[in-house]
Parts: structure tokens; C-alpha cells; sequence
């Protein structure tokens, strides 16, 4: 299966970028280390994660992240990278 990540995701991972560099130099390289690797991991198993607010939600394995996909024609589209630590109501907002 293909994955693409659409803009605003990317955008997401930046920002959550900045936010663990801030906090320790190397984490943010960390961060996106391990975040792309669950966005690989989508090559295999796309589709087979639960869904939440329309979409598929798979939480990454070392950061508080979720990645928001849905699988059409056969390419799993990711849609939102967030925060799990954000209000529920933020997240069904910015993945309408």
C-alpha cells in the first residue's frame, strides 16, 4: 500500500519538532526518527487500526502522538499528526 502525507500533517510534525527540541537538543531528531517509522509502518498494516472521528488512528509507540489516515484507492492518506494531550473536541474539530 502507499502512504502519502498530506501537507497539514507535515506541518503537525514540525511543529511538533520544534516543541521537543525545545525541551531536550536531539529529542526533535528523535521525534521525527520514531514518528516516520510509524508512518512506514503504514505500508504493511493501513487500515487495521480503530477508528476515531472518521478516520484510522494509529498511536505511535515512543511519543504521546496519534497519526489520523484514511485508506482510499488503495493509499493510506495521513491526514493529522496530534497530540494525544489535546482536548478531544480540538481534535474532532482539525480533522473535519
Amino acid at each position: 500500500m502507499k502512504v502519502q502525507v498530506l501537507e497539514e500533517a507535515l506541518d503537525d510534525l514540525a511543529a511538533g519538532y520544534r516543541f521537543y527540541e525545545r525541551q531536550s537538543e536531539g529529542l526533535g531528531t528523535y521525534f521525527l526518527d520514531s514518528l516516520w517509522s510509524d508512518v512506514d509502518s503504514l505500508c504493511i498494516y493501513a487500515g487495521i487500526h480503530p477508528l476515531h472521528f472518521g478516520c484510522h488512528r494509529l498511536l505511535s509507540k515512543r511519543f504521546p502522538f496519534a497519526l489520523y489516515y484514511r485508506v482510499e484507492l488503495n493509499v493510506a492518506r495521513i491526514r493529522a499528526i496530534l497530540d494525544c494531550r489535546r482536548n478531544p473536541a480540538w481534535i474532532r474539530h482539525r480533522l473535519k
